[in-house]
């Protein structure tokens, strides 16, 4: 039962007053339609070249706290603007740094405020995930395609894992993910398309194969979370 104490209920309601006024102003600006429409996107950065790093940084990072929004709109972007380097370095550190706000929202705020943006159906679905802290298990979620990455740094948040792993594992993770896009950006804007198509063509080969044997791959990873589980219990604890 979730009996919080006066200084977490303030907590509470003061996390609640900034992602609301968050979400108000993205709407009220009419900011949210620009996450989601390509063109506009591209027309508001373009007139904004000066801060256009700035802004990329910080559009990655309202779309890994505003967990619906695609991530892959503003991930191809970076390759057109950017380039491959640079690119990925500016993705990277937006997706990082949202990813652990999503974190330390979940950390500091539980289960009953995560639930109100993430479905209660989806945390249950990958409630291992939250009972160990294994890091290649959290690491394979982040770098196999087709899962939502987005959510799981809210639901690790529930979890046992700590800060550092959290972000190691969530910064080394999203990247193969982020080059990809970052490439299909770049090549977009050199009008290279035939690269271009071989990049978006197996991307798309990958999340179908993930989508046509994505209920087995969870049984894998439940597998593999039960197996690293039962072996820290065999070892037990230090000087054993």
């Amino acid at each position: 039962m979730f009996k919080p104490d006066k200084k977490t209920v303030l907590l509470i309601l003061l996390a609640v007053a900034v992602i609301g006024a968050m979400f108000y102003a993205l709407y009220a600006t009419g900011m949210i339609d620009l996450l989601t429409n390509k063109k506009r996107l591209l027309e508001f950065i373009n007139t904004n070249r000066a801060h256009a790093a700035t802004i990329f940084i910080g559009l990655q990072i309202v779309q890994v706290v505003a967990a619906p929004l695609p991530g892959e709109i503003t991930g191809f972007v970076g390759g057109i603007l950017f380039g491959p380097v640079w690119g990925v370095v500016y993705s990277t550190i937006g997706l990082t740094i949202g990813s652990w706000l999503a974190f330390m929202l979940a950390r500091l705020l539980g289960r009953p405020i995560v639930e109100r943006l993430v479905s209660r159906e989806i945390i249950e679905r990958y409630d291992y995930v939250m009972k160990h802290k294994g890091l290649l298990l959290a690491f394979l979620m982040f770098l196999i395609p087709g899962f939502p990455k987005d959510i799981l740094c809210y639901i690790l948040g529930l979890g046992h894992m700590n800060q550092r792993d959290f972000l190691l594992v969530s910064a080394t993770g999203r990247l193969l993910g982020t080059v990809l896009l970052t490439m299909g950006g770049t090549y977009f804007r050199d009008a290279k398309y035939a690269a271009l198509f071989t990049v978006v063509g197996v991307s798309l080969l990958v999340i179908l194969l993930v989508m046509i044997y994505r209920n087995q791959i969870e049984r894998l990873l439940r597998r593999l979370a039960g197996a690293m589980h039962k072996g820290k219990d065999q070892s037990g604890p230090p000087g054993q």
